[in-house]
């Protein structure tokens, strides 16, 4: 017994107090201070804690630590099991070694057993180079399990320190990665290499921080100022989603009334169509309590993705951004787009479409980068999902952008309208411009022209763009007042509740990756 209490105390300590207290000057905390915040008090269960690596080369027989630089085990989160590992970076730097990577194997294959999320917190220097291919092989390992476990559980990765070569596709593998300001750092390969490679001198922070991820390389989904922040974020992330694809999403109590009235949705679509708003204005006044857990906020901001509740319905949200590049589609737009949509839909989780779309976004830039298969990318996740889909046509909806967005066409549950809707092949003005381009070339004075555009914009308008043409031959299923769209996408969830939808027999599709 009192080997025991020692030995477990020894393998708490992991690589020392000194390395505990130099993780602590970084602003870190230690790999079992993380678990012991994420996880309800006294539900860590853990594995293979006296567990150590098996090589003896490079003076490794002389730093040997139980636990080997990982913790691994499951617990709960507000009473939900969850399976997870902690990188220990006071243990040789969180290496992977072939011992450390069999740790988290064996966790990873029993929350697909059991189906429970798997959380992995990433704080590592990389493969541990003493061990050579036996290292690397167990990335390997790590990355079958996190495809298999691909839509059948739900996968989180939050990075708290290093993620650096082979280590990054783990997390990039998974649903969704947290990383924390400053102290967070992704890539492929370090400044060392890219200064020895290609000659560029670049920080860590600049190549890959958090800020940096969260804003150009969209690798990222959220950032928190500090780990437990961080912490926070996957507490709240987990709120959304069930424990695996064969569930419901949790079903929570809602005290805000289903058929609450925001008499300010009636005027939040200014006059003038090229005036922009903030689509999170509305998404605020139709959710539960006003609460909106924004998935990648700083990337692709002409986008905005989501979880809110509906009367306690766990539901994604997807919105154009009209405040940002007007709302337009682009390539990351629809790449961000794309991959929430799969999500929700391999998780039973109903989506919401709020649309205010010009089109997608011109220029040769756009082009020479693929907005033809990117863009191919919203319009197959949206027309492969069976989950509830429920569309809110704001503004504008025009051309193939109005296809893309959750159409009737691509089996839109429930198609809804505001008033000021404009559903067109294009805007009214580029319509006139191309139908009358003879007239107007006729006109020499400017003024004339300017008024004789403006006066068969406003007939178009009327003949072709508002919503009622659309209703007129069912792709829209009503057109409500802006007030009653919390109600109706209640009703509407309730509704569909019971659907029953799949696609044909295939082993998988072929989307335009």
């Amino acid at each position: 017994m009192k080997r025991l209490i020692a030995e477990r105390e020894k393998a708490r300590l992991g690589g020392g107090e000194k390395r505990i207290e130099a993780q602590h000057k970084k602003g870190k905390f230690t790999a079992r201070e993380r678990v012991n915040m994420l996880l309800d008090e006294g539900s860590f269960e853990e594995y293979d804690m006296f567990v150590t690596h098996r090589t003896t080369d490079f003076g490794l027989d002389k730093e040997n630590f139980l636990s080997d630089g990982v913790i691994t085990g499951h617990g709960t989160i507000d009473g939900r099991l969850v399976y997870l590992f902690a990188q220990d970076f006071t243990v040789l730097g969180g290496s992977l070694s072939e011992t450390n990577a069999l740790k988290i194997c064996k966790v990873m294959d029993q929350a697909m057993k059991v189906g429970a999320p798997f959380i992995g917190i990433n704080d590592s220097g990389g493969a541990r180079i003493q061990e050579g291919v036996r290292s690397l092989a167990g990335y390997g390992s790590i990355f079958q399990r996190n495809v298999m476990a691909s839509g059948v559980i739900p996968q989180i990765s939050a990075i708290f320190g290093p993620c650096a070569g082979g280590a990054v596709y783990s997390p990039a593998l998974t649903d969704f990665v947290v990383m924390v300001e400053k102290t967070s750092h992704m890539f492929v390969t370090g400044p060392k290499v890219v200064k020895t490679v290609t000659g560029e001198s670049i920080s860590e922070e600049d190549l890959g921080g958090a800020s940096v991820h969260a804003t150009k390389s969209g690798v990222t989904h959220f950032v928190g100022e500090d780990e437990m922040e961080g912490i926070l974020l996957i507490k709240k992330l987990l709120s959304y989603l069930p424990q695996n694809n064969l569930e419901e999403p949790p079903q929570t109590f809602c005290n805000d009334p289903a058929d609450r009235l925001d008499d300010k949705l009636n005027s939040i679509i200014p006059e003038k169509p090229s005036i922009p708003y903030d689509i999170k204005d509305i998404i605020y006044s139709i959710a539960d309590n006003g609460e909106f857990l924004e998935v990648q906020r700083q990337y692709a901001r002409n986008i905005v993705v989501g979880f809110v509740t509906f009367n306690g319905i766990s539901t994604g949200i997807v919105a154009n951004q009209p405040n940002y590049l007007a709302g337009c589609l682009d390539i990351d737009a629809s790449r961000k787009a794309a991959r929430f949509v799969r999500f929700c839909d391999a998780f039973n989780i109903p989506l919401v479409t709020l649309v205010d779309v010009p089109g997608f976004l011109p220029g040769s830039a756009q082009e020479f980068d693929g907005i033809i298969t990117n863009g191919a990318k919203l319009l197959f996740a949206y027309a492969e999902a069976t989950v509830p889909k429920i569309t809110v046509i704001l503004r504008k909806a025009y051309g193939g952008a109005y296809i893309v967005m959750s159409s009737k066409m691509l089996r839109g549950d429930i198609n809804y309208a505001w008033p000021t809707a404009e559903i067109a092949v294009m805007g009214p003005i580029g319509a006139i411009e191309v139908l009358m381009n003879r007239d107007l070339n006729a006109i020499e004075d400017l003024e004339e022209r300017a008024k004789f555009v403006a006066e068969n914009a406003a007939e178009y308008r009327e003949k072709f763009a508002n919503p009622y043409q659309a209703a007129k031959f069912g792709y829209i299923d009503d057109i409500i007042e802006p007030r009653n769209t919390r109600f109706r996408i209640i009703r509407a969830l309730q509704t569909l509740s019971t659907k029953k939808d799949q696609n044909p027999p295939k082993k998988h599709s072929t989307i335009p990756l």
